[in-house]
This record gives structure tokens, C-alpha cells and sequence, in this order.
């Protein structure tokens, strides 16, 4: 595939326009707003910092780059155990019937877009395994469609905090600048973490989380 097609296919599957509803989660970032953990831009910052290197960059960025290679091995049973186990490590019961959700969608999507697939009898699949079948089969660098899938997964956290705080769309942009080395600097320490240092280590995540499934006003469905 020539590089400027495959970067459009990147752009295309990291757009926020990609209909598998990521605009309607916070990954409990609303709560933490309800609960005044993030109030403002410099918190907002630090809450999604603090996600990105405590879970997305130690557990799901590695989990990402090694469904990337399996797939590009045509390893149906490595994709399988990594997407169980991404599965198994989410930390509430919101967040895995998000990631299944979206990769649901997705996987219907690269049906709808005359791609093959083989998740039709998968009982659950998650996002990033749907996502990373779709970026191999599409001929896109593993380490290029990681930076664009933490991009994607920021700018929605950020989206969610200018709705929710509220945030202006300036002090959004600020935010999303001053996260762009964090992600480049997450999708690097993936690829360098073995199979025994994964780790999905953030409690306050999953507090907020779990107390979001009770929250009596709410935007977001995480």
C-alpha cells in the first residue's frame, strides 16, 4: 500500500467520525468530575496522564502491539488468549461491555466496508483486537496505528472533559498538545514491555469507574 493511502486509512480508523460509539463513554472520568477529583484544565490533565501511564500504556498498548503481530502471523489462537486477557483486565463491568461494544461495532463495520472477518463466531471481542485486524489487514506499521489509537483514545477522554467540566475548546487543545509526547512516549515503552511486566495497576480508575454504574445524573455510558 503506498504511504499516503495507508496514513488515510489510519486517519480514517483514529476519526472521531468512526461510528463505534466512543463519544458516548468517559472510562470514569465523569465520575471523577462528579466527584471533583478533575475540575479544571491542569486536573483534567493529570486525571488522563495518570490513566495513560498507570493502565492504557502498561496493559493495553502492549496487549495492542502483540495482537498486532499476531495477526500479522496469522496466529488466530495468539489473537484469542491476548483478547481474552485484555478482556479479563478491565477493571469494572462498564468498561469491558465498553470495549466489547465497540469491537462489535467495528467488526460490523469492517464488514459493511467489504473487508472479510473472522469474528463472526466470537462470542466477545474487544476493541483493540478488532481495531488492530483491521490496521494489519489494512497494511498499517503496528507502532504507527498504536500512536493513533492512544491519540483517538485521548482526544476522547478530552472531548468528555470539555462536555463535562466544562472545558473550553481552547483549554481542550491545550490539553490534547500537551498530552501528544505522553503518547508517543506510551506507544515506545509498549513495545519494550515484556509478557510478565504488564500491568493494569490504577485502583482510582477503577473506583470511579465501579461508582459510575450507580451515578444518578449522567452524559456518558462509562
Amino acid at each position: 500500500m503506498q504511504p499516503n493511502l495507508a496514513l488515510v486509512k489510519l486517519l480514517q480508523l483514529a476519526s472521531p467520525a468512526l461510528p463505534v460509539g466512543a463519544y458516548s463513554y468517559s472510562q470514569g472520568l465523569e465520575t471523577a468530575i462528579e466527584s471533583a477529583i478533575v475540575q479544571d484544565e491542569a486536573s483534567a490533565l493529570t486525571w488522563i496522564e495518570d490513566v495513560l501511564s498507570l493502565s492504557v500504556a502498561t496493559m493495553e498498548a502492549p496487549i495492542f502491539l502483540r495482537l498486532c503481530e499476531a495477526w500479522g502471523e496469522d496466529d488466530l489462537e495468539a489473537v484469542q488468549r491476548w483478547n481474552a486477557l485484555f478482556l479479563a483486565s478491565r477493571e469494572s463491568a462498564e468498561l469491558r461491555a465498553e470495549t466489547v461494544q465497540m469491537g462489535y461495532s467495528l467488526a460490523a463495520l469492517v464488514g459493511n466496508l467489504g473487508e472479510t472477518h473472522p469474528f463472526d463466531t466470537w462470542p466477545e471481542v474487544s476493541f483493540p483486537a478488532a481495531f488492530t485486524y483491521i490496521a494489519i489487514r489494512w497494511h498499517i506499521d503496528a507502532q504507527a496505528a498504536l500512536v493513533a489509537y492512544l491519540w483517538s483514545w485521548a482526544e476522547n477522554q478530552v472531548l468528555a472533559a470539555v462536555k463535562t467540566v466544562p472545558l473550553g475548546q481552547a483549554a481542550g487543545q491545550r490539553v490534547l498538545a500537551a498530552l501528544g509526547p505522553a503518547l508517543v512516549q506510551a506507544a515506545a515503552h509498549a513495545s519494550r514491555i515484556a509478557d510478565d511486566e504488564m500491568s493494569n495497576m490504577a485502583p482510582g480508575l477503577a473506583v470511579q469507574s465501579s461508582l459510575h454504574e450507580t451515578q444518578y445524573s449522567r452524559l456518558f455510558r462509562s
